[in-house]
């Protein structure tokens, strides 16, 4: 042993050098470590240890080249597994199974393996039980020969270099006759707490119940057993009761007669109401239009507790525009029955400018500017201007509104310029609007004054005769209802949009006059609703999806009617008029392509109009799995006129396929026009009525 001690402190040496001779003397033990024989470790362990050492550890001469580390070579599978079981289950215990978790372990030995392989059947009789299987029979095979290796001291890698990889184990051969299913004979639910009792919670226990027994009859599984429970649960903290918990609950299987016998027991706890609203996160806007916003859903002071309604409310908030995001909540673990209503946001900006860029098979491509002002000065109304090019089509518009009152009413102050294009005719439009609107989930209304004014000038004939210039005053109402199971991707329900006007022409000749006009649109499911096909092994059946959701998908009717009832020689200005054709309207033909011929030959808008639409939306299926994708049949019809007498359709048919993405609906057509005898695409994206 050699020291090397700094010359400069001598007594550091004297005590370094003393300490070095005493040290095994005061500590016998540390000497007798020293001769301790090491434990002994397998060839490869050995070969390992020794190439990380010498990787590790300085070279003698920093000038020799270092060797360069055998590389070790992948780790395979140490042993490899032979499932014989039908398919329903075969994929479900592969991914599920312990011995899965130890097939890539370098370093298993054939005696662990033994005790896993004597594990094994257990295990799969535990996840055969999840998929209703309770009586299976399961026999496990080890690898011929497993035993001789496991006598040879537990040294499988046999004789090769450190570096060889471990020698596999063989193949286990997994037998497994799963049995007849177990079904389910009958789901119970019973209530503790208000809901036991109280009269006013009738509604809801029912609905639990029958919820809940959607599965009676289906096969047993983990996954819709654990998903009837976890329903049950949510559908009582709903309403009412959102301490409420699931207090016990039993699967009674009865392998004989291969039936189980569910219960479930819910604890409600006492019903809770709701207090006032807080609000949270407001510097730039009135708290107060978010109080209203959460009234008008409902929540007032004393209402039963109602996670629908607080959805409602965050929904209404966050349309409103003036916020980022919002998040509606009440706190169940607070004392006493009223809860406050928390309302958390993050204020939008001020101001925001959008600019975007897009196009429609209808119009081309199309720009867009659009600013945005949510208080402005001194009134604190919302200002909205936008401007959009497009190829046969410009639009210059601003509009204001109030914030909503107490009872969801908006003011309404709006200004429109523009300019289309048809055929060798150019209209020009400008339009005044003021009003009040309100705006809800199942309802819309308005009422409004609008002045128009609408000027046509033909590029063909440039004389006074064909410039025409009219204008009106109308006083107008709006009102829509809209009842679909769902407002993205509508499979059952209704709208009906009523527009009805009265007004009087300016100018030279004033005549009053009549408008109205309405829009229906309604979904049928086809087939019967049944449950779907079998779910993938471990996942939970979608009950209420597949009721609601049929193979044969649904029809879409659309009707639509408008009229202008005035006398022949009242000049009622073009925007007020009626013209159909297009992506939205009838498909086959281009926009405002059906209207009146006029005597130049030209398309223009007439005083009354029917449009009629059917359209088969049927879902592609992909190995008994539901899609995203639907392949759509069609058949259009529309026709204008100044006539009622004088309405002649003219139709298109076609299919497309439609794509439902995340954000909705995405529609790609292919119509024929019956009448112009071409072909034409169309793109429709998202739904709205």
């Amino acid at each position: 042993m050699k020291f090397l001690l700094p010359d400069r402190a001598p007594w550091a040496r004297l005590l370094l050098l003393c300490g070095a001779f005493l040290w095994p003397l005061t500590h016998p033990h540390a000497a007798r470590a020293q001769d301790r024989t090491a434990p002994a470790v397998s060839a490869e362990e050995a070969a390992e240890a020794a190439a990380d050492a010498a990787e590790a550890a300085p070279t003698a001469t920093p000038t020799a080249p270092r060797r360069p580390r055998t590389p070790r070579p992948p780790v395979g599978p140490r042993f490899e597994i032979d499932m014989q079981a039908p398919e329903a289950v075969s994929e479900f215990l592969l991914r599920h199974m312990e011995l899965q978790r130890f097939r890539e372990l370098r370093n298993l030995d054939a005696n662990e393996l033994g005790r896993l392989i004597a594990q094994a059947p257990a295990n799969l009789r535990e996840l055969l039980a999840t998929l209703g299987h309770f009586s299976p029979v399961v026999e496990v095979v080890p690898p011929p020969g497993l035993g001789d290796t496991a006598t040879d001291n537990g040294n499988t890698t046999g004789s090769g270099s450190a570096s060889a990889a471990p020698k596999p184990l063989g193949t286990i051969t997994i037998k497994v006759d799963p049995g007849p299913v177990t079904q389910v004979a009958s789901v119970t639910v019973s209530f503790l707490g208000d809901i036991a009792t109280a009269p006013e919670a009738a509604a809801q226990r029912s609905e639990i119940q029958r919820e809940a027994g959607l599965i009676e009859g289906l096969p047993f599984s983990q996954a819709d057993w654990d998903r009837a429970k976890t329903a049950a649960l949510r559908r009582l903290i709903a309403q009412r009761y959102p301490a409420g918990r699931l207090q016990n609950s039993l699967a009674d299987i009865d392998a004989g007669t291969r039936q189980a016998r569910l219960y479930i027991e819910l604890d409600s706890g006492k019903p809770m109401r709701m207090g006032d609203v807080v609000v949270l996160g407001t510097e730039r806007y009135d708290s107060a239009t978010a109080e209203r916003l959460v009234r008008l859903s409902g929540l007032t002071p004393g209402s039963d507790y109602d996670l629908d309604k607080m959805q409602e409310a965050q929904r209404r908030i966050a349309e409103s525009g003036y916020y980022d995001s919002v998040f509606v909540y009440v706190d169940p673990s607070l004392d006493g029955e009223t809860l406050p209503v928390m309302v958390q946001l993050r204020e939008s900006k001020r101001q925001k400018v959008v600019v975007g860029i897009g196009g429609s098979t209808d119009n081309g491509a199309r720009l867009s500017l659009e600013h945005t002002h949510h208080s402005v000065p001194g009134i604190g109304w919302r200002a909205t201007s936008k401007l959009q090019l497009e190829r046969i089509d410009q639009l210059a518009s601003t509009e204001w509104s109030s914030p909503p009152d107490n009872d969801g009413w908006r003011k309404i102050v709006g200004a429109q310029l523009a300019k289309q294009l048809d055929d060798f005719n150019t209209t020009s439009s400008q339009r005044l609007r003021v009003g009040q609107s309100q705006d809800g989930v199942e309802y819309d209304r308005s009422f409004y004054l609008q002045y128009d004014r609408a000027r046509v000038v033909n590029s063909l004939v440039r004389d006074p005769v064909a410039e025409i210039a009219d204008s009106s005053i109308s006083a107008n109402y709006a009102w829509t209802r809209r009842r679909f199971d769902d407002l993205i991707f509508p499979n059952r329900g209704y709208g009906l949009a009523v527009e009805l006007g009265l007004g009087y022409t300016l100018g030279t000749v004033r005549l009053p006059f009549g408008r109205t006009q309405a829009r229906w649109l309604t979904y049928w499911p086809l087939g019967a609703r049944a449950v779907a096909s079998d779910p993938v092994p471990g996942q939970a059946r979608e009950v209420a999806t597949a009721v609601r959701r049929t193979q044969l998908g649904r029809l879409a009717l659309r009707v639509e009617g408008g009229a202008v009832i005035a006398r022949d020689a009242a000049p009622i200005p073009d925007t007020q008029l009626f013209v159909t054709g297009g992506d939205n309207t009838v498909r086959g033909y281009g926009l405002r392509d059906i209207g009146v011929r006029r005597a130049d030959g030209s398309i223009g808008p007439g005083r009354y109009k029917g449009v009629v639409s059917l359209e088969w939306q049927r879902p592609i299926w992909n190995s008994d799995q539901r899609s995203n994708w639907e392949n759509v049949l069609f058949i259009d019809g529309g026709a204008i006129a100044n006539k009622a007498g004088d309405l002649k359709p003219l139709w298109g048919v076609g299919t497309g396929i439609r794509y439902n993405s995340p954000v909705g609906p995405l529609q790609l057509d292919l119509a024929y026009g019956l009448e112009t005898r071409r072909l034409r695409l169309h793109l429709i994206v998202g739904f709205a009525f």
